[in-house]
C-alpha cells in the first residue's frame, strides 16, 4: 500500500518538473484526494502521516496544527476537523450516497402527499409548498420564494438581464425553458398529446387544461357564487362580474377585463372587425375558436361524444350544455329574478331583458339588438339572405324560426 503512495509522490512530482496542462494537474489532485481516505488513528502507524506528506500539494501537517485525523465510523472517510466529520454523518442519517442508491430510486417521501424525491434537498424545498415556508426574499421587492433557484429567476426581471436567446430569431429570454417553449413556435413541434383524442400541443400546460374538457374537471371554483372553471385565468376573469373592477375598462359598456388581449377581442362586439376567415365559404369571425367551430360544419368533425346518449358536437361548450339536458342541472340564476338557465350565455342574454343592454348594433341601420344571433337574422334584411327554404314548395325564409311557424301552418 505504501509502495503505491510512494509511486503517487513520485508521479506528482514528475507532473510538477514538466510543462503539462493544468487539466492534467487538476486530475492528479483528484486522483490522491480518491485514493487518500483512510488515515490511521493509532500513533504507531506514524509511517502513514509520513507517506500521505510526500504527495504534493496535500499539505497535511498545515491543516492538522497537531490534531489527530477523525475518521467516520459509517463509511471510513477521513476529515481533519471535527466540524467537518459532524457534517458528514449528518448525510448518512439524512442522505443515500450515490453509490448505495439505485438509478430512478426515490426514497424520500413527503408526509403530507406521499410524493416521493431522489435527495432530501428536493424534498425539503417541496415540503415548503405545504408549510407555506418562503425563506429566500428578495431584496428589491421582498417578494419571498422556497428556493434560491426560484429567487435567482425572478431577480431576472428587476436587473432585465435575459442570457438565454433564439438560435433562429434571436429573441432573448429569462430562462431556458423559455427559449425551449418559443423554439415550438418556428418548428412545429408539437410534442404533448392527448391520451383521449390525440390533439397534439406545443405545451404540457395547454394539454392538462385540454384534456379537462374529456373528464370535465374544474378545480377552479369562485369563493363568491360556487361556480368552478377549467383555468385560473378564467376564475380571475369571472372574479370581475363580482367585483366590477379590471385593469381594462370598454369605453363603451364599461365592462372590465383583466387582460389585454380579452379587451381587444370584446372591442371587435363594438367594431364589427372579424379578421377570422373561413377558407372555404369565406365567413368571416370575432374569434378564432368561432372559425374553428365553424370549419367543422364542412369536415363534419364532431369530436365531442356525450357518454349517455352517444349524441355528438362541434364544441365542448354544446356537450355540456346538452349534458344538462340529461341531468336537468340549471346552475346559472339570475340575481333579478331567480330565473335558472342552463348556460352562462343564456343568462347574459336573459340578464339584458332586465338591464336594456344591447350590444350588437347593425352597420347599417343602427339598430341595436341583445344578441348576436339576432343581429344576423337582421343583417339579412338588408341583404335578401334567405338560407332556410321550404321543402314542400320553394319558399325561402331569412331566420330558422320564421320557417318553423310557416311549418306549423301546413301541419295543422
Amino acid at each position: 500500500m505504501w509502495e503505491t503512495f510512494r509511486h503517487l509522490a513520485s508521479v506528482a512530482k514528475t507532473w510538477e518538473h514538466h510543462d503539462i496542462e493544468d487539466e492534467y494537474k487538476n486530475q492528479g489532485r483528484k486522483l490522491r484526494s480518491h485514493i487518500v481516505v483512510r488515515l490511521c488513528e493509532n500513533e504507531e502507524h506514524s509511517q502513514c502521516r509520513e507517506d500521505f506528506s510526500l504527495i504534493p500539494n496535500l499539505n497535511l501537517n498545515k491543516k492538522t496544527t497537531g490534531a489527530k485525523p477523525c475518521e467516520c465510523s459509517v463509511c471510513g472517510k477521513v476529515f481533519m476537523h471535527h466540524s467537518s466529520l459532524n457534517r458528514h454523518i449528518r448525510r448518512h442519517t439524512d442522505y443515500k450516497p450515490y453509490e448505495y442508491q439505485n438509478y430512478g430510486e426515490k426514497p424520500y417521501k413527503c408526509k403530507e402527499c406521499g410524493k416521493a424525491f431522489t435527495f432530501p434537498s428536493s424534498l425539503r424545498i417541496h415540503e415548503r409548498t405545504h408549510t407555506g415556508e418562503k425563506p429566500y426574499e428578495c431584496k428589491s421587492c421582498s417578494k419571498a420564494f422556497i428556493s434560491p433557484s426560484s429567487l435567482q429567476k425572478h431577480e431576472r426581471i428587476h436587473t432585465g438581464k435575459k442570457p438565454f436567446e433564439c438560435k433562429i430569431c434571436g429573441k432573448a429570454f429569462s430562462f431556458p425553458s423559455n427559449v425551449q417553449i418559443h423554439e415550438r413556435t418556428h418548428t412545429g413541434e408539437k410534442p404533448y398529446e392527448c391520451k383521449i383524442c390525440g390533439k397534439a400541443f406545443s405545451f404540457s400546460c395547454s394539454v392538462q387544461v385540454h384534456e379537462r374538457i374529456h373528464t370535465g374537471e374544474k378545480p377552479y371554483e369562485c369563493k363568491e357564487c360556487g361556480k368552478a372553471f377549467k383555468t385560473p385565468s378564467s376564475l380571475r376573469s369571472h372574479m370581475i362580474s363580482h367585483t366590477g373592477d379590471g385593469p381594462y375598462k370598454c369605453k363603451d359598456c364599461n365592462k372590465a377585463f383583466i387582460s389585454p388581449s380579452a379587451f381587444r377581442i370584446h372591442e371587435r362586439i363594438h367594431t364589427g372587425e372579424k379578421p377570422f376567415e373561413c377558407k372555404i365559404c369565406g365567413k368571416s369571425f370575432r374569434f378564432s375558436y368561432s372559425l374553428r367551430k365553424h370549419e367543422r360544419t364542412h369536415t363534419g368533425e364532431k369530436p365531442y361524444e356525450c357518454k349517455k346518449c352517444t349524441k355528438a358536437f362541434t364544441s365542448s361548450c354544446s356537450l355540456q350544455k346538452h349534458g344538462r339536458t340529461h341531468t336537468g342541472e340549471k346552475p346559472y340564476e339570475c340575481k333579478k329574478c331567480s330565473k335558472a338557465f342552463s348556460s352562462c350565455s343564456s343568462l347574459r342574454l336573459h340578464e339584458r331583458n332586465h338591464t336594456g343592454e344591447k350590444p350588437y348594433e347593425c352597420n347599417k341601420c343602427n339598430k341595436a339588438f341583445t344578441s348576436s344571433s339576432s343581429l344576423r337574422k337582421h343583417e339579412r334584411t338588408h341583404a335578401g339572405v334567405k338560407p332556410y327554404e321550404f321543402k314542400r314548395y320553394s319558399r325561402a325564409f331569412a331566420s330558422s324560426s320564421s320557417l318553423q311557424k310557416h311549418e306549423r301552418k301546413h301541419t295543422r
